[in-house]
């Protein structure tokens, strides 16, 4: 029998018949029954999210803390069982399931350990008998609408900073992999959280994020997923001046300059490319390889990707599947597009097999900007690689995209480091390196990639108020 979830609100479970199911997508077969929000309910956890945080906001810091510190170490021993259903139902290999509960739960811990510093600034005034200061205060509710390619890490970095500065929160997770947010949900009650603090819905997204992205009541959206939902989202807010905080879609060049350690840089790539069978914000989706190493590196980097095991994400295998229909037929598109506009296949191209979401990782060359491979982000085990002879080219190149969320190159030289780092348009770098995620990176984009920063020292900031204080003190 399939397990069923209900909506958390104000602390409480609550089924409705209204329903969806969540699908497998290594094997096509149904893993739980989720409880759809109606429009009742959607009010229902605004109104407790909004109750607590009157509460919550007043709470000592130290109290939030600590039941922050619970949260995390409720989610680490239960690491193997949260990981399990994040493969389960996103089909990511278990391997990297445990990574992201790990990741996953730094967040938690840093957020926790971040509450304690929360502070003001005290400025020397230029008038006597005269204070001029800072305070911070919690920003309200908070709407969390999270992505299915992260369904754990993406919910603790956003909730546990949101909670951590004194707000409360209602998320929305995909509907495609939302089972890991309600596990969170039940930890999140064991560890503590006063009802209401921490609220989550499913059900129709675009009904879902009309309402919070309206509603006057939510002071704050967190969201990660597409540019078009991301822009909808601020368009909605802006009735009522709402903030916004966006992580949005990327298309992420990977440069190998010719005094590259190949090993290494190849080893990056495939970090970089291949995590979630390139279905990633951060994916490395162009890979622009110099003329001098060009043929070495794509003969390496042939072998280095027919060495892949494709599968169940449980059996050991290195690649999972796509999340969906719809993400394939997307992949084919790409793939058919850039077939018929000149590009060469040098390994892959085609379904793992006949019925599956499994799609080989491919290879093109002879790669132009025409092509959707280059244009649009793939989301997905493509490898579109382009040859090119001079440091302004590539930077041409590269910068070529509305996107700017990350990129990443290989050099030993010093002083073409820095010309990178200055003229690329981009978020977030990895030099000499294909990891950049950890709590304490300021992850966010430039250009159409989003708006504001997660994570890092500065994790609180973007549910904080700043209040300015001109105190005359003079009896």
């Amino acid at each position: 029998m399939l397990k069923k979830y209900g909506l958390l609100i104000n602390g409480k479970w609550a089924e409705r018949r209204s329903s969806f199911k969540v699908w497998n997508p290594s094997n096509n077969k149904e893993i739980a029954v989720i409880s759809n929000i109606d429009d009742t309910q959607i009010l229902e956890a605004i109104n407790s999210s909004e109750k607590a945080f009157k509460y919550w906001s007043e709470l000592n810091v130290k109290k939030r803390s600590n039941i922050l510190k619970e949260f995390f170490h409720l989610v680490i021993k239960n690491r193997e069982k949260l990981a399990k259903i994040i493969t389960l139902e996103s089909g990511k290999p278990l391997s990297e399931s445990l990574v992201e509960v790990d990741y996953g739960a730094s967040f938690i811990e840093w957020s926790a350990e971040q509450a304690l510093r929360l502070k003001g600034e005290l400025f020397e005034s230029p008038e006597k008998e005269k204070k001029m200061f800072t305070m911070k205060q919690p920003i309200g509710v908070v709407a969390a609408i999270t992505p299915w390619n992260f369904p754990l890490a993406m919910v603790t970095r956003k909730v546990s900073a949101a909670v951590a500065a004194g707000c409360s929160v209602i998320l929305k997770p995909s509907e495609l992999t939302p089972i890991t947010a309600l596990e969170l949900g039940i930890l999140s009650v064991k560890a503590g959280f006063p009802p209401g603090v921490f609220n989550i819905i499913n059900g129709d997204p675009e009904r879902i994020g009309k309402v919070l992205s309206t509603h006057k009541s939510v002071k704050k959206i967190t969201f990660t997923g597409s540019t078009k939902v991301g822009k909808l989202l601020m368009k909605n807010s802006s009735s009522t001046i709402k903030k916004v905080s966006l992580e949005l879609g990327g298309n992420a060049p990977f440069i190998v300059f010719p005094d590259a350690d190949i090993k290494k840089a190849i080893d990056g790539f495939m970090m970089a490319k291949f995590r979630n069978a390139g279905q990633t914000c951060i994916s490395a989706n162009r890979l622009f390889v110099h003329d001098h190493v060009y043929d070495s590196f794509i003969q390496s980097l042939k072998k280095r990707i027919k060495s892949l095991k494709i599968g169940d994400g449980l059996k050991g295998n290195d690649i999972g599947p796509l999340i969906s229909k719809e993400a394939l037929e997307k992949i084919k598109i790409h793939v058919k597009d850039a077939k018929k506009k000149g590009a060469k296949i040098v390994c892959g191209g085609k379904e793992y097999s006949n019925g599956s979401l499994f799609f080989e990782p491919t290879i093109f060359t002879n790669v132009n900007k025409k092509m959707k491979i280059f244009i649009n982000e793939n989301f997905g085990p493509l490898i579109p690689v382009v040859k090119f002879k001079k440091d302004e080219e590539v930077l041409s190149l590269s910068n070529d995209t509305n996107y700017g969320l990350a990129a990443y190159f290989y050099t030993k030289k010093s002083s073409r480091i820095w010309n990178m780092l200055s003229k690329l348009d981009y978020g977030m770098f990895g030099i000499n390196s294909g990891k950049i995620s950890t709590y304490l990176n300021s992850f966010g984009g430039l250009k159409e990639s989003g708006i504001g920063r997660e994570g890092s020292l500065q994790c609180l900031e973007p549910f904080l108020e700043t209040k300015f204080v001109s105190w005359d003190y003079e009896d």
